[in-house]
């Protein structure tokens, strides 16, 4: 979720590799592959399947946060694709220094669909390096068979790159589950678009 933090992260591995000069040591080792079955995702409480072969990012502890996972089809410059298997009340989507002048907000287990959804625009614009950010469309869905919601957002970034996404998501027993799909608008969203849908109708709760 956070681009920013995971290139850098990426940039570090890859630094390191040649460092080390150590053979297999490539860009691949920031990454597991994830074969096209059953997967428990975040901390295991909430399982998709992938219709395809997706790559996990390897946790840092400096932006661990156990609740969230991402993953990338082509990097994580073109396409991010993020699960949060129940966030507890209280706590945030991402690390946040105390010290730091914005915050990105605490989850709230009261939280309506639209504060949620500004959140996560919040968390794109203080940490995703977001310069412009916005809400297509925000509407009721069921997820997991619970009442929750959908929302579409495009933003631009700092990079010049416009992007889309598509969360959908709901609140169950207190806590926030949800899987987001955040990629390059020209291509990479419309092409990842359908295996997200198929992952969001495979989730489960464990």
């Amino acid at each position: 979720m956070n681009r920013a933090i995971k290139l850098a992260a990426a940039s570090l591995a890859l630094a390191l590799t040649a460092c080390s000069g150590a053979g297999g040591g490539s860009f691949g080792s920031y990454y597991s592959l994830v074969r096209p079955h059953s997967v428990s995702v975040g901390d295991g409480s909430m399982a998709v399947t992938p219709p395809r072969p997706w790559n996990r990012q390897r946790r840092f502890f400096f932006d661990d946060v156990r609740w969230v996972e991402d993953w990338t089809l082509n990097g994580p410059f073109l396409d991010d694709l993020t699960f949060i298997s129940g966030l507890p009340d209280t706590k945030r989507l991402i690390r946040t220094d105390s010290r730091d002048a914005q915050q990105v907000p605490k989850f709230h287990s009261d939280m309506t669909a639209p504060e949620i959804a500004a959140m996560l625009e919040s968390a794109y614009r203080v940490r995703g390096g977001a310069v412009d950010f916005r809400t297509l469309s925000l509407q009721p869905r069921q997820f997991m068979a619970y009442p929750g919601f959908q929302l579409d957002y495009e933003h631009l970034d700092s990079d010049e790159l416009w992007r889309k996404g598509r969360a959908v998501g709901a609140v169950i027993n207190g806590r926030l589950y949800l899987i987001m799909l955040d990629a390059a608008r020209s291509h990479y969203f419309p092409d990842e678009l359908r295996d997200f849908e198929a992952m969001v109708a495979s989730a489960r709760l464990k």
